[in-house]
């Protein structure tokens, strides 16, 4: 399978890169990436893609960059809901730009793509000292926003502003903004960090964010199994993020080990019949007295069918709540039957994604930050940095938008699923 992998140049590097690094002998080579520093996407011999042609541009500090940098005003904005480790992105690339290259200007835009509008606020000025503490702090010091905006009217914007590097953090819909902008703004070079805690973005190895996400619904996880083993008949249901990709609940659950059964948006299954939902909870009540089951938010949708459908400003499509069918469904099955249960219900939702970023996304936030500020100063755009393979890489936007990341039912995370909770296919029967 071969994919176009070139990255756009939104100018032309010429100037001599002032990098350097404290304590280093001023006179010692930087490792400065070349045209040969690469990745192999397709990583894996017999996978179905034997493609050792195909690879990704690999991020780092070049020896030319785009201009001098004392001259360039730098801006970054944060788009859509919020994730831990923003804050440290931010401060990362404040810190970059300010110590590595010396751009003295960069503006924070407030409140996502909304700040590059006539009727947003003022954009602030970041500097190390404003940035120095953030990272303790969950959220954005910026504000987000979610929903498009005019194009043309943002470009216009960032002209007046005189901003010639900017960096977006956000998801797949902020991403096809990122690649709008890059070609709408000459000579801008436009960069994209991906961002979101449900760790659905193409061509990431994992996003940032997602190591805090799946702690804290852990730490959950293993309080609702105290709750229901703790009672006569127990059921713990654990809902936590993910949308259409359910990630966090299966590694949440492998974290734990706790967990009886997982749902996931990518696996349909059955309530009623032989082998659905409600028959096997039967089966461990009988076997254990008790029972833990973890819920990624967007699962389940099939028994959602025939009602209107919504979505938010982002265009997401909002689900309905699969957590309050389950326990209805759960307590109304075990009643009729004339065998209630203790039914226990959790739903840590913004609680994890406000969360200040754990130790290992905070290492990883500050060299995503980094490698953008790379990119950007080599005049790099409309692309996005990433972590291929455990290596940096610059992945082209075209590629980025052409769907989700999900987990794959035949693959191998989901296989240590299963054979960690021991859950049967509840198909149904069918």
């Amino acid at each position: 399978m071969t994919i176009d992998t070139t990255i756009h140049v939104a100018a032309e590097a010429g100037f001599a890169s002032p990098l350097r690094y404290a304590g280093c002998d001023p006179t010692a080579a930087i490792r400065y990436r070349t045209a040969h520093d690469r990745v192999r996407v397709y990583p894996c011999i017999g996978s179905g893609v034997d493609d050792a042609e195909t690879v990704f541009e690999r991020a780092g500090p070049r020896e030319w960059i785009t201009g001098d940098p004392a001259g360039m005003t730098a801006a970054i904005v944060t788009c859509g809901g919020l994730c831990p480790g923003l804050n440290d992105v931010i401060r990362g690339l404040v810190m970059s730009l300010h110590h590595h290259y010396g751009v003295p200007r960069v503006l924070g835009i407030r409140y996502g793509y909304a700040g590059l509008t006539p009727g947003g606020l003022e954009p602030v000025e970041l500097t190390p000292d404003a940035v120095d503490e953030i990272h303790r702090d969950g959220g954005t010091v910026l504000g987000t926003s979610r929903g498009a905006q005019d194009v043309s009217i943002m470009a216009e914007r960032i002209k007046a502003l005189g901003i010639s590097k900017l960096f977006v953090i956000g998801g797949d819909g902020t991403q096809r903004g990122v690649l709008e902008l890059s070609e709408a703004c000459e000579g801008v070079s436009v960069v994209g960090i991906p961002k979101t805690i449900d760790n659905d973005i193409l061509w990431v190895d994992q996003s940032f964010g997602f190591d805090t996400a799946v702690d804290i619904a852990a730490k959950v996880i293993t309080d609702a199994h105290v709750e229901a083993r703790s009672t006569e008949r127990g059921i713990g249901i654990v809902k936590v993020m993910g949308r259409d990709s359910g990630f966090i609940a299966a590694c949440a659950a492998l974290a734990s080990l706790e967990a009886n059964v997982v749902l996931v948006p990518e696996v349909p299954f059955a309530l009623e019949g032989s082998d659905g939902l409600l028959d096997y909870l039967e089966q461990r009540l009988l076997r254990k007295d008790h029972v833990l089951l973890v819920v990624a938010e967007g699962a389940g949708q099939e028994h959602f069918q025939g009602l209107e459908e919504r979505r938010d400003a982002s265009g997401n499509k909002l689900h309905d709540d699969i957590g309050e069918l389950l326990c209805g469904r759960i307590a109304a099955y075990f009643s009729g039957k004339g065998t209630p249960v203790k039914l226990k219900y959790f739903d840590p939702g913004y609680s994890v994604r406000s969360a200040p970023a754990c130790g290992t996304d905070r290492i990883y936030c500050t060299r995503l930050a980094h490698a953008a500020v790379h990119a950007a100063m080599a005049g790099r755009t409309g692309m996005m940095v990433s972590r291929w393979s455990g290596h940096y890489v610059h992945v082209p936007l075209e590629l980025v938008t052409q769907g989700r990341r999900r987990i794959n039912p035949a693959g191998s995370l989901w296989r240590t699923v299963l054979e960690a909770t021991g859950q049967p296919c509840l198909s149904g029967g069918a």
